[in-house]
């Protein structure tokens, strides 16, 4: 009698390297969430901000720019900015100069001024608290909204992909998109919605300090035993 061929158990393993956790497997994204809550417990967004309204001007001046950079660049471009009216109506050519150290300095301050004008006229002086209402604004992506609406107003309405977010979660292999729009609808699949703002800033993080592009940390690395990508260093 011919013996049956024996099914592959669906034991995890302790160091997770067996079939069944692979990619976008439960039980893997379970286990990268785990070890990312252990590394990051409490992160947030690291731009420097006291309300919504700066928030949102911090991450345009974000854009192809380090958040180090634009936090000091803020640190005094809020105090002679205090609120939106005073970006709506500032002089563009005195803003550009006091934004010039964030690079596309005169495209950031088209946005800027654009979307501070609709603020104060359209508004009330309120940043939106809708994706739909964010994305109207000048200088505004899906990006930026979800930043947004997940540090100022504690709102999921999606994954916040950045460069970071984007190298990490493809090393990852909890996608293989490079568009940062399918990325995002990809990690939304596997992502539960409760950890949506925190895994985003999770990333970024671990990005920043670990993941890095070039040369990746990989001996400092929590994720390292269930990671399989190709940029490895050990």
């Amino acid at each position: 009698m011919q013996k049956k061929p024996k099914k592959l158990s669906k034991k995890i393993s302790a160091n997770g390297r067996d079939s069944g956790m692979r990619g976008t497997s439960p039980e893997r994204v379970r286990l990268i969430l785990k070890k990312l809550d252990e590394a990051y417990p409490r992160v947030t967004c690291a731009l420097a901000h006291e309300n919504p309204f700066q928030l949102l001007i911090s991450t345009i001046l974000s854009a192809q720019c380090t958040d180090v950079r634009v936090n000091q660049v803020t640190e005094t471009l809020y105090k002679k900015y205090p609120n939106a009216k005073a970006f709506a109506y500032a002089n563009p050519t005195e803003l550009q100069q006091d934004i010039r150290p964030t690079g596309f300095f005169r495209n950031k301050t088209k946005s800027i001024m654009r979307a501070s004008k609709q603020i104060v006229e359209e508004l009330r002086g309120e940043v939106p608290k809708t994706m739909e209402e964010l994305l109207k604004l000048p200088g505004v992506a899906r990006k930026t909204a979800n930043v947004v609406l997940g540090t100022a107003f504690g709102i999921a309405s999606g994954v916040v992909v950045d460069t970071h977010v984007l190298r990490v979660s493809r090393r990852l292999d909890l996608t293989k998109n490079v568009d940062p729009k399918k990325v995002e609808q990809d990690l939304i699949q596997v992502i539960p919605q409760e950890k949506w703002i925190l895994f985003s800033h999770q990333l970024i993080w671990h990005g920043r300090k670990v993941c890095q592009a070039r040369k990746p940390k990989c001996l400092e690395c929590n994720l390292e035993h269930i990671c399989y990508s190709k940029d490895k260093t050990v």
